[in-house]
């Protein structure tokens, strides 16, 4: 593992947003969602690609809270492009299981 200083922690922002959309991705490789995540009025709203239909459905995301890298370049992934990174945990079989908030709290609040 390599090891960084405060600062360079201190650039990558991780953000709290909102699922406000979460349709299919049949285009990907790998099964996947396209969302738009709400981060607020400073950030506003971007898209993402998401690996998490092994244990979410399209309906229960939208509303749910979600922590985000929201200062990465976009990236083509096929015909859509990724706006930011939606963070996650790989469970013992290898499925994403989001990181989220325990509480809400204000979209675009920064990750300490």
């Amino acid at each position: 593992m390599k090891e960084i200083n405060w600062s360079e922690f201190e650039q990558v922002e991780l953000r709290v947003g909102t699922i406000i959309e979460a349709s299919d991705f049949p285009e990907a490789r790998k099964p996947a969602y396209k969302l738009v995540v709400d981060f607020g009025k400073e950030i506003g709203k971007r898209k993402s690609s998401a690996q998490i239909t092994h244990h979410y459905n399209k309906e229960e995301l939208i509303g749910q809270q979600v922590v985000g890298v929201v200062n990465f370049p976009s990236k083509q992934i096929g015909p859509f492009i990724s706006e930011c990174l939606i963070t996650g945990f790989y469970d013992e079989e290898g499925h994403v299981v989001l990181a989220v908030p325990h509480k809400s709290v204000r979209n675009g609040a920064k990750l300490l």
